[in-house]
């Protein structure tokens, strides 16, 4: 489908969570075909693409833009409860298989759209994601939703250790970890930077440098349950800080097309918990708080023990809360060519 015949016309509600945008498209999408949500992915990304690149873009969005589209979610599987929603993520690159911060957004949205019933003192919002069902639980707070939390997917250490040349560092290990999306993870220190103190701009061009060298130099990713899961998201540097503490630990992730992340990243926790649970260096239950560069915090924990395909896993609980900015209608006039959507780095 194109954008023609135009007048368009969408209408969005507008969020951030810990400063992260979250916007959320409301109507005027065109139906994404697909049997499954991760199907409906693909046929965004090959034939309703023109849509991300109007709403992520400018003059509309920006660089670090982040979108929700509401679809039609799966039939449960056996076990799991039907979901709430479904959703898929965008942003300037493309289309993300998980997102902490835009759950914990529609969270919030859900109860407050009337789209699932309010329950005090909690309201559960069961929210399929193109890496599976995620369970989150909005807090009532004098009558209306606040904060959330969800539960993982299954996460996992899917590296400890890799090694990889970096130009001016020579070799340089790090750890690659899935919390719904894979990252590579190592501290900030490796590149002489400090996550909460060096210019945004040098932790971008180290962690854009880590994500190229990893995909580049090292075998690739699989997840046991579909090999559209299988990509690199993105790089997380961290103030190395990995012991459990009370004390928050600082990271920043940079994802898609050199993207940064406000918010302290959902599904970057998760993958960070995973990977201290795995080395021994935090235990089930020790809450820990995950510091942006915003100074956002989410609160996280692992709560269990599982398996993921091959994979000692673990499910991880990640909580935090989203602000609303805004609604939003959007129009394309037909001899607006420019208004279809560009980037300026």
């Amino acid at each position: 489908m194109s954008l023609s015949p135009t007048p368009l016309t969408i209408e969005t509600v507008e969020m951030h969570t810990g400063g992260e945008p979250v916007r959320i498209v409301v109507s005027g999408y065109p139906p994404i075909p697909g049997a499954t949500l991760l199907a409906k992915r693909r046929q965004a990304r090959e034939r309703l693409d023109e849509f991300r690149r109007l709403l992520m873009f400018e003059p509309r969005g920006h660089f670090d833009m982040y979108g929700v589209i509401p679809v039609a979610p799966d039939p449960p599987r056996a076990g799991e409860p039907a979901a709430d929603l479904a959703v898929l993520f965008m942003h300037n690159e493309g289309y993300s298989t998980m997102c902490g911060h835009a759950v914990i957004a529609l969270g919030r949205w859900a109860v407050d759209s009337g789209r699932v019933p309010l329950q005090a003192p909690e309201t559960p919002v069961a929210i399929q994601c193109p890496c599976g069902l995620v369970r989150a639980r909005v807090s009532i707070e004098n009558g209306k939703a606040g904060a959330v939390a969800f539960e993982s997917v299954p996460a996992f250490a899917f590296a400890l250790d890799a090694v990889v040349a970096m130009p001016g560092y020579g070799l340089v290990n790090l750890d690659i970890g899935y919390g719904g999306a894979f990252y590579a993870v190592l501290p900030a220190a490796r590149f002489n930077l400090d996550v909460r103190k060096s210019p945004t701009r040098a932790l971008v061009d180290a962690a854009a440098a880590v994500t190229e060298a990893v995909r580049a130099q090292l075998p690739p990713l699989a997840h046991p349950d579909d090999p559209d899961l299988a990509f690199l998201y993105g790089t997380i540097l961290t103030d190395g800080a990995d012991t459990w503490s009370e004390q928050p630990t600082a990271n920043i992730c940079v994802f898609a097309a050199r993207e940064v992340d406000r918010s302290p990243t959902g599904s970057g926790v998760t993958a960070r918990l995973a990977l201290q649970h795995a080395r021994g260096l935090i235990a089930l239950g020790q809450q820990r708080q995950f510091e942006s560069i915003t100074g956002a915090l989410f609160g996280g924990k692992v709560l269990r023990e599982t398996t993921c395909g091959e994979h000692p896993a673990v499910v991880v609980e990640v909580a935090g809360k989203a602000h609303y900015t805004g609604t939003a209608r959007f129009t394309l006039e037909p001899d607006d060519q420019i208004g279809r959507g560009f980037l300026l780095k």
